[in-house]
C-alpha cells in the first residue's frame, strides 16, 4: 500500500485514510462511506443465512421426493452445515485484515453458488447416496462462516459509541436470511420456475407436485448479483490491515473465552433451534404443517438481534444480557410442560408459543453479548497498550484489530450450537423417543450462564458499562 500525496479518490476500492472516532471526519464522510458497506453487507450476509440453513427445510422434505433416510440422518443434514460453519468462522474471522472486506465479501458470497447449484441436481436424482448430501450440507457450512468475518469488517468502519447498533443491524438482518429462507423455500418448491433449466417436480400424495430444486436454486440470481456489488461498491480499509500473527495473541485473554460462552448460549441456541425446530415439530406433532410456520421464529430472534444492538448501547450489555438469561431458563423449563408424552397429549400452541420466546430471547442476547464484547475487548486492549506507553492513535489501532478478532472467534464457537442442538435432539428422539432429555441439557447451560454472566460481569456493572 502506497500512501501517495495526491488526494484520495473519494471512492476508490482501498481508503487509506480511515478516522472514525473523528467528530468531524465521520460527519464530513465516514458516516457516509461506512454506511454504504453496511447496506450491501447486509444483504451478503442475508443470502448466506438462507444458504447456510438451507438443509432446515430440503431435509423435512427428502422423504417426499422419494429418499429413505432414516430421522437421525436427515437430522444429521441439518446439522452438519452448523459443523463446518462453526469451524470455518476461525479462519474466516481473520481473513478480512489480510485480504480486505471488499475483496472478501465478494469472494465468500460468490462461492455459495457451488453449494446450491448441485443441491439443486441432488435432490432430483433419488439414487443420489447420504454421502453426497453429506458433502454438500459440509459446503453449505461456508455461508455460515461469512458471519464471522462478516461483522469483522463492519466493526472497522464504525465509531465505538455506533457499533452495538452497526453490529446489531449486520448481524440482525443478516440472522434474518434464516426466516426468508424457510418462508420462501417451501413456497418456491410448489411451482415450476427452473423447467427452462431441466427438472420436474414429483407428484404428491394430494396430486400436488414438488419442486425441491427450486429451494436451493433460488438464490443464485440473487448470489450473482450481490457478489458483483460486493466487488464493485464496497471498500477495503488499509487501516484494518493485520497479518495473522497481530491477530492470533488474543486467543489468549480469558474474557475471549468467558464471552465465547455465553454467545454459545445465546446465537448457539438461535442457530441450533433455527435448524432443528421444523425437524423437533414434526417428530412431536406429525398433524401440524410446521414448514407454514418455521419462519416465525428466526424472523422473531433476527428482529430482537437488529433491536437489541441498541438497547445494549444505553442499558449496557451486562443487564440485558443477565435479564435476557433468566428469561432463557425459565422458558426452557416450561417447554417440558407442553410436550406430547408417549405420543399423547401435548400442545401445539403452547410448544409453539414458548420457542418463540427462546427465539426471541437468544436473537436479543445474541446484541447484547456481541456489545458486551466490543466494550470489554476496547477497554482491555487500550488499557495495555497505554500502560506499555504506546499512543492513542496506536492503541485505537490495537483495539480495533483485537475487537475484530474477538468478534470473530467467538461467533465461531458460537455456531457449533447449531450442530449440538439438532445432534441432541435427534438422539434423545432416538434413545427416548422424546426430546426432553436434550432440553434438560439446554436448561442447565442456561442456569451456568445466568452465574457466569452474574459472578464475572454482574457484580461490577459500572466498570462494563
Amino acid at each position: 500500500m502506497s500512501h501517495s500525496s495526491a488526494p484520495e479518490r473519494e471512492n476508490g476500492a482501498v481508503i487509506t485514510d480511515w478516522r472514525p472516532e473523528d467528530p468531524a471526519f465521520w460527519q464530513q464522510r465516514g458516516h457516509r462511506v461506512a454506511s454504504r458497506n453496511l447496506w450491501i453487507s447486509v444483504p451478503c450476509l442475508l443470502l448466506a443465512f438462507c444458504v447456510w440453513m438451507l438443509f432446515s427445510a430440503v431435509a423435512v422434505n427428502l422423504p417426499k421426493v422419494g429418499f429413505t433416510f432414516t430421522t437421525d440422518q436427515l437430522f444429521m443434514l441439518t446439522a452438519l452445515p452448523s459443523l463446518s460453519g462453526a469451524l470455518l468462522r476461525v479462519p474466516y474471522a481473520f481473513m478480512v485484515p489480510v485480504f480486505g472486506g471488499r475483496r472478501w465479501t465478494a469472494f465468500s458470497t460468490g462461492i455459495m453458488i457451488v453449494p446450491c447449484v448441485w443441491l439443486g441436481f441432488a435432490v432430483q436424482d433419488t439414487s443420489t447416496p447420504f454421502s453426497v448430501f453429506v458433502i454438500i450440507s459440509l459446503l453449505c457450512g461456508f455461508a455460515g462462516a461469512n458471519f464471522a468475518s462478516s461483522m469483522a469488517n463492519i466493526s472497522f468502519f464504525f465509531p465505538k459509541a455506533k457499533q452495538g447498533g452497526a453490529l446489531g443491524i449486520n448481524g440482525g438482518l443478516g440472522n434474518m436470511g434464516v426466516s426468508v429462507m424457510q418462508l420462501i423455500a417451501p413456497l418456491a418448491i410448489s411451482v415450476s420456475i427452473f423447467a427452462a433449466f431441466g427438472g420436474g417436480g414429483v407428484e404428491q400424495a394430494d396430486g400436488s407436485s414438488l419442486y425441491l430444486q427450486n429451494a436451493a436454486w433460488i438464490w443464485v440470481p440473487f448470489l450473482v448479483v450481490f457478489t458483483l456489488a460486493a466487488w464493485f461498491f464496497m471498500n477495503d480499509l488499509s487501516a484494518s490491515k493485520a497479518s495473522l500473527s497481530e491477530q492470533l495473541p488474543v486467543l489468549k485473554r480469558g474474557h475471549l473465552w468467558v464471552m465465547a460462552l455465553l454467545y454459545l448460549a445465546t446465537f448457539g441456541s438461535f442457530i441450533g433451534f433455527s435448524a432443528g425446530f421444523a425437524m423437533l415439530s414434526k417428530t412431536q406433532f406429525p398433524d401440524v404443517q410446521i414448514l407454514q410456520f418455521a419462519f416465525f421464529g428466526p424472523f422473531i430472534g433476527a428482529l430482537a438481534r437488529s433491536l437489541g444492538g441498541m438497547v445494549s448501547d444505553r442499558l449496557g450489555g451486562t443487564r440485558v444480557t443477565l435479564v435476557n438469561f433468566i428469561v432463557m431458563a425459565v422458558f426452557c423449563a416450561l417447554l417440558f410442560l407442553t410436550l406430547p408424552a408417549d405420543g399423547q397429549g401435548g400442545n401445539f400452541i403452547a410448544f409453539f408459543g414458548v420457542f418463540m420466546v427462546l427465539f426471541l430471547t437468544a436473537g436479543l442476547g445474541s446484541a447484547s453479548t456481541f456489545q458486551m464484547i466490543s466494550v470489554i475487548f476496547r477497554k482491555l486492549t487500550m488499557d495495555r497498550v497505554k500502560a506499555q506507553g504506546g499512543s492513542e492513535e496506536q492503541a485505537m489501532r490495537e483495539a480495533a484489530t483485537d475487537t475484530a478478532a474477538a468478534l470473530g472467534f467467538i461467533s465461531a464457537i458460537g455456531a457449533i450450537g447449531g450442530f449440538f442442538i439438532p445432534k441432541a435432539f435427534g438422539i434423545s428422539l432416538d434413545l427416548t423417543g422424546s426430546p426432553a432429555g436434550a432440553m434438560k441439557v439446554f436448561l442447565v447451560f442456561y442456569i451456568a450462564c445466568v452465574v457466569i454472566t452474574w459472578l464475572v460481569y454482574g457484580r461490577n456493572t459500572k466498570k462494563n458499562k
